[in-house]
């Protein structure tokens, strides 16, 4: 039965698909609108669950690299099965997941910049699935609508040209209804567009280029994921180990940092030592920007270089912290060969978007008054059948994202097809984690924010929505269609 405090994640879903009732807890949480308000925002902490393993004694696994199967005619061709798969996550205990190819962290697929790849997925589980590629310019078809499934036993071919610049991307489950319990259980994975263009800048890359994925989880004694409140997802894993160490060459390192969680915002942090950000959701920054403390919300990603032969001198242990609490613990080695990657004072111009010729509005709120909390975007719940904003190909356009609740809730808001700027936040400067192109942007409760975004290439309906995932599962979804 469903509890006040997991519905507080606004998004519990059954059988991939229904909706469980909300359950309340008191005949006056029944009778009087306000105390059910009341009960819907009290929350909980609670220890994790499991217990019993010791902090950073596994190591950080890398995720796999993807091989394309075939590459004639100058595209890259990959088979990616979605399976069920009993892995090691908790040192010791076995946990039953949903996965790309066996992997928690599904392989990771490097495209390139100007070269397609086609990816056809094999649905291997007893449920209907679909994949979208978050970040991703790709046609409509491809996108991963929430309604376009494949079937068990089924398959579906994805196209992706990749005619954007370098960035960091990921691909995951985005099946309305149950979006949020399948990523959860480990459908996810990178998708990396690397820019020949970008290769004079030299950056760390090859083995010194790490992508690290970091999302919250809640395990019983035995190991099982346990599908319920946000709140008590305390296991906090990198690459899918919970604090795990990673063995690093006194050298300088790129990061590519991912926040997978389904409703979750990281203060990334590594005890003071600054951190050089070089890039965001949308790929590179114009230029290397420092900071002691990096604000990442489920779905955004965040590229950094940090440089290890720097650090090593102080001769204390080197951790990525989560606020105080560190989940990743960096064991130093000397350098096998000479560092010769850099960190360039210009990395990558902003593109010049044309003026804007529309300005829009989006709020995203919930309505709790009935029996079933809706998620909104602009007062009204997803339909299907429904286009909720017509938008000309090869056109700008402002939106300004409003997160309207009445209650303290925080949202993160998502479009697909195209990377926007943020113009402001509050009406006043965008804070640090807006700069540089983004496709995700956190807001808490009655925050505003203005972006701009330029429309082109592709036609069709595409998704605008909440991205924390328990929030998009029960309706807080809207779509926009490009039209010629």
């Amino acid at each position: 039965m469903l509890n006040r405090r997991r519905l507080l994640a606004l998004g519990a879903t059954v059988g991939g698909a229904a909706l469980l009732p909300f359950t309340r807890t008191s005949s006056e949480a029944a009778s009087d609108p306000g105390a059910r308000r009341k009960e819907f925002l009290t929350t909980t902490r609670k220890g994790t669950v499991h217990g019993g393993f010791t902090p950073f004694t596994t190591k950080m696994p890398i995720p796999s690299v993807l091989r394309p199967s075939l590459t004639s005619s100058g595209v890259d061709v990959y088979k990616v099965p979605v399976q069920a798969a009993k892995l090691e996550i908790i040192p010791g205990l076995v946990t039953p997941a949903l996965t790309y190819a066996g992997q928690f962290v599904g392989p990771t697929i490097r495209a390139k910049t100007g070269r397609p790849v086609k990816v056809t997925y094999v649905n291997e589980l007893d449920r209907p699935v679909n994949v979208h590629l978050h970040g991703g310019h790709v046609p409509a078809v491809s996108d991963g609508h929430p309604m376009d499934l494949i079937n068990p036993a089924g398959m579906r071919v994805y196209d992706y040209p990749n005619t954007q610049q370098g960035a960091t991307l990921w691909y995951h489950d985005h099946s309305h209804g149950s979006e949020a319990e399948h990523v959860y259980r480990g459908l996810h994975g990178f998708y990396i567009v690397e820019d020949p263009s970008e290769q004079y800048l030299g950056l760390p890359s090859g083995q010194f280029d790490v992508p690290i994925m970091l999302r919250n989880s809640q395990f019983d004694e035995v190991g099982n994921l346990i599908w319920g409140h946000p709140d008590e997802r305390t296991t906090i894993l990198a690459n899918g180990r919970p604090q795990p160490y990673f063995p690093v060459q006194a050298r300088r390192y790129r990061f590519r940092l991912l926040n997978a969680s389904n409703e979750r915002v990281f203060r990334l942090n590594m005890g003071g030592r600054p951190i050089t950000k070089i890039g965001s959701d949308g790929g590179l920054l114009p230029a290397p920007v420092q900071y002691t403390e990096l604000v990442v919300a489920s779905a955004e990603r965040v590229e950094i270089v940090v440089d290890f032969a720097q650090l090593q001198r102080t001769r204390t242990p080197i951790y990525l912290y989560d606020g105080d609490t560190p989940i990743l613990r960096f064991d130093v080695t000397p350098a096998t060969s000479r560092d010769t990657s850099r960190v360039p004072s210009v990395l990558r111009p902003l593109p010049v978007l044309p003026a804007p010729v529309v300005e829009r509005k989006v709020a995203m709120s919930f309505d709790i008054s009935g029996e079933i909390p809706v998620g909104l975007m602009d007062g009204k719940p997803f339909d299907p059948n429904r286009v909720d904003m017509t938008i000309k190909r090869g056109t700008t356009e402002i939106w300004e994202i409003h997160n309207a609740e009445a209650f303290p809730l925080d949202h993160t808001f998502h479009m697909h097809l195209v990377q926007f700027q943020v113009l402001s936040r509050n009406g006043g400067a965008p804070l640090p984690q807006d700069l540089g192109l983004k496709d995700t942007i956190h807001l808490a409760q009655d925050e505003r924010v203005r972006v701009k975004a330029h429309f082109t290439t592709h036609l069709g309906r595409y998704m605008y929505h909440c991205h924390y995932l328990e929030h998009s599962s029960i309706g807080m979804m809207a779509q926009m269609e490009v039209v010629r």
